[in-house]
Formats: C-alpha cells, sequence, structure tokens
C-alpha cells in the first residue's frame, strides 16, 4: 500500500514538472502596441493621417461648393424659367451623386492601404516572432487582447518592439 502511494506520488510530481515546463513557454505579446509605438507603426499612422487630413479638406472645399450653387440656384427660381430650373438642378443632383460616390471610393481606397500596410506590417513582424520564439525555446506566443490574466513576466512586447524598430524603420503605404 505504501509502495502504491508512494508511486502515485511519483507520477503525480512527474506530470506537474511536465505541465509547469510547458506553461512556461507560452508568452503574450500586445500587437496594437507594437502597431501604435513602433518607427513602423508610427510612420503607417502618420500618412494615414496626413491622407485623411487631406481628403477632409478636398470634400470640405467640394461640399462648400456644393452649397453655394445651391444657395444660387434658390436665389435664381424665380427668375429661370421652369424647364431650366430643372435641368440646373438635375446637373446639382448629378454633382451631389458624383462627390458621394467620390467620398466613398475614398473612404474605400484609404481602408484598403490602411488593411495592406497592416498586413505588411505584420508579414514582416511574423518572422521576428519566430526567430525570437526559436532563440528563447518559446512554444506559444498569443496576442494578449485574447488573455483574461497572465503574469507579467509573461509578457514579451517589450522585447519584440526593441527588435521591430531596429530591423523595421518602414512600411510602404501606398
Amino acid at each position: 500500500m505504501y509502495r502504491i502511494k508512494f508511486l502515485v506520488f511519483i507520477i503525480t510530481f512527474f506530470l506537474l514538472q511536465n505541465s509547469n515546463l510547458l506553461a512556461e513557454k507560452i508568452v503574450y505579446l500586445n500587437i496594437e502596441k507594437i502597431m501604435k509605438t513602433s518607427k513602423a507603426g508610427k510612420s503607417i499612422i502618420k500618412k494615414i493621417n496626413e491622407t485623411n487630413e487631406k481628403n477632409l479638406k478636398k470634400f470640405k472645399k467640394i461640399e462648400e461648393d456644393l452649397k453655394n450653387d445651391e444657395e444660387d440656384l434658390i436665389a435664381k427660381k424665380n427668375i429661370l424659367s421652369e424647364e431650366e430650373f430643372k435641368k440646373k438642378f438635375d446637373l446639382l443632383k448629378k454633382k451631389i451623386n458624383d462627390y458621394k460616390i467620390l467620398r466613398q471610393n475614398s473612404i474605400q481606397d484609404i481602408t484598403n492601404k490602411r488593411r495592406n500596410a497592416s498586413s505588411e506590417f505584420f508579414k514582416k513582424i511574423n518572422p521576428i516572432l519566430g526567430k525570437y520564439a526559436t532563440n528563447n525555446d518559446i512554444s506559444f506566443i498569443l496576442q494578449k487582447k485574447n488573455i483574461i490574466m497572465g503574469k507579467t513576466e509573461f509578457d514579451i512586447t517589450k522585447d519584440i518592439l526593441k527588435i521591430v524598430d531596429n530591423e523595421i524603420s518602414k512600411i510602404k503605404f501606398e
């Protein structure tokens, strides 16, 4: 009986040891923080913001022109014949629709550029993560957003951020 208890104790001890070793090989990473604070991520965000500001200025100018055209048309409503007013009104409606299409295409274009730049960023980070995992004998790297709670000693964000800043300076944003 004593030997059976001892054997169960030894087996349990080794199983717990193996599970602890496995747990030590799982780390996590805050990929959003790397995207926002790395040199390459900052350059992407800066270019996106510059493009957005440029588009906002362009669209504001077009909106002002359309509003002026509308006010001008309303002011001339009593002067113009009904047929002439309808032609100008239809032309204004066409301009407004063209503006909406242009704006929607511009928003879609920026979204696609942002998605492509993010994808390129993650493609460049993956080999870095693989090399880091190999060098540090890590089994799994999880995203921090998918973890409810974890020890801070398993957070490798700072280490990866330093490596990313050294190896990736810019991401193409087109």
